[in-house]
């Protein structure tokens, strides 16, 4: 928001008003509760330039003109976060992801809690762990971040906003990046420099929000916003910036598996070593997370980061693997160093890596099986990864099954596996009681489940949640494909 812009439409309201203007009238008595119930002729007699700036204000869903100008004028130590969805109530769910960060101890988001709330301005980490946290406490905590002294009035702005009441150039540029619009971005960029380094909901820059865009773009085949992105780099946004939770635009592009962006992000200095939802948050982790091995495979070109045994299994580097144990066979140190990231979101529950050796092995096999790392599972087993363990979310065959990665899967189950092992997967809400098959039909990996089923796997189990067989998943996904083998199975039998 640009201040002189706003003290300029003051002004014209002010002789719209003078000048008798219906429409400047009832903006007016709209917003002035004094002018309620005033004549035009006393109102154009009267009318001050102070109560057209209220009522320009109130329009705009600030309580006061002194409160847009603090917002326009944000202090430099303090810079507010810019609403681009008109939506209070996915800002709402925001507050409730925090409120969630709270409980799990994530450390950047005790931070933005330490830095936003008045209450917990000296407050520690432990301190602020312990406190009683509520939604109302969080709702606050995104108000103030968004420079407004309550969640009402950040529920006005939004309105004002979702109205066509007031502008955000913020949302606007963001809108313009959907679109892929790029003229509009540029645009955009030269009335309003300071957008290429400004922080929107969550703390996310436009350049992470245009990576992010990119990424939904190619899942669903349509033409990325590329010019978007590479606009908001020459007018000098910030490729290392983090959002309120570290995550950075190279943290995006590889949870989206981009390479090609993941590289541009690093010629222009993005951190290959910056951590995001918790220590080793790194962005090779984050890729390794999903199996993401295009996206790893190059940022691990310039290093592991962070060195530990899951990273070294998810890479597939058999040397690192082989050096994270002694010369006894026991695990060093170092191998389970920097674990604090588990999930790349709140929609996964809360867990707590442990120091447990037997932990860290079985996690690093269900990593090197996202990635179809088949030349490092013979020595996690031989030094005691168990093939069928659920150390977080998933089997190493689930995982498999999830990125149809079918050497992994095929080496697992010629070694043991069980390929109807019910085990855990995503959100606590979503996968209790699944198996490997179900979560290939449900991902319409055709190969993944044609193996699976020649291997045993029960078409007819049924998960915890919803009571529902691989065959009733093909048909609730609409796997046609899957749901014709299905009955081609039923055929031959």
């Amino acid at each position: 928001m640009n201040l002189e812009q706003q003290k300029k439409r003051a002004r014209e309201l002010l002789r719209a008003i003078r000048d008798g203007q219906e429409d400047a009238l009832q903006r007016l008595r709209r917003h002035h509760p004094r002018w309620a119930a005033v004549s035009d002729a006393r109102a154009r007699q009267l009318v001050a330039l102070h109560d057209a700036q209220y009522a320009l204000a109130r329009e705009q869903g600030f309580a006061s003109w002194p409160k847009l100008k603090a917002y326009a004028q944000p202090s430099a130590d303090a810079r507010h976060t810019h609403v681009f969805v008109p939506d209070i109530e996915w800002i709402a769910d925001r507050a409730r992801g925090l409120l969630r960060a709270h409980h799990s101890g994530v450390p950047a988001a005790l931070d933005q809690i330490r830095e936003w709330h008045p209450r917990f301005a000296d407050a520690t980490n432990e301190d602020i762990q312990r406190a009683a946290f509520t939604e109302s406490a969080a709702q606050l905590v995104y108000a103030r971040e968004h420079g407004f002294d309550s969640w009402e009035d950040l529920a006005a702005r939004i309105e004002a906003l979702a109205k066509g009441r007031a502008e955000e150039p913020f949302m606007a540029a963001f809108a313009a990046i959907e679109r892929g619009d790029a003229a509009t971005v540029r645009s955009l960029l030269r009335s309003h420099p300071q957008l290429a380094r400004a922080r929107g909901t969550n703390g996310n820059t436009l350049l992470n929000l245009a990576t992010s865009v990119i990424g939904i773009a190619r899942r669903s085949d349509r033409h990325p916003p590329l010019a978007c992105f590479e606009a908001l780099l020459e007018a000098g946004a910030d490729a290392d910036e983090p959002n309120d939770r570290g995550w950075t635009a190279l943290h995006q592009a590889a949870y989206s598996n981009l390479p090609d962006i993941v590289e541009r992000l690093i010629t222009a200095g993005g951190s290959l070593d910056a951590d995001a939802h918790g220590s080793g948050g790194t962005p090779l982790v984050v890729a390794l997370f999903w199996g993401h091995r295009e996206a790893a495979d190059l940022l691990a070109s310039h290093g592991v980061m962070p060195r530990n045994l899951r990273a070294a299994a998810g890479v597939g580097d058999l040397a690192l693997v082989e050096s994270f144990f002694t010369a006894e066979g026991r695990l060093t140190p170092d191998a389970g160093a920097a674990r604090g990231f588990y999930r790349p979101h709140s929609g996964f529950p809360d867990w707590q890596p442990s120091t447990d050796p037997q932990e860290m092995l079985d996690e690093a096999l269900v990593w090197a099986c996202k990635s179809d790392r088949v030349e490092v599972l013979d020595r996690l087993v031989q030094g005691g990864a168990r093939l069928d363990a659920d150390p977080y979310r998933g089997t190493p065959l689930i995982w498999a099954a999830l990125g149809n990665r079918l050497r992994a899967a095929g080496w697992l189950l010629d070694h043991g596996a069980d390929v109807n092992r019910r085990a855990t997967f995503g959100g606590a809400s979503h996968g209790q009681g699944v198996t490997a098959l179900h979560l290939a039909v449900q991902n319409g990996h055709l190969s993944m489940v044609r193996l699976l089923v020649e291997r045993g796997a029960d078409l007819n189990v049924r998960d915890d949640l919803y009571h529902a067989t691989p065959v009733q998943g093909a048909s609730y996904f609409k796997q046609s494909a899957i749901s014709e083998y299905f009955a081609s199975l039923r055929t031959q039998s």
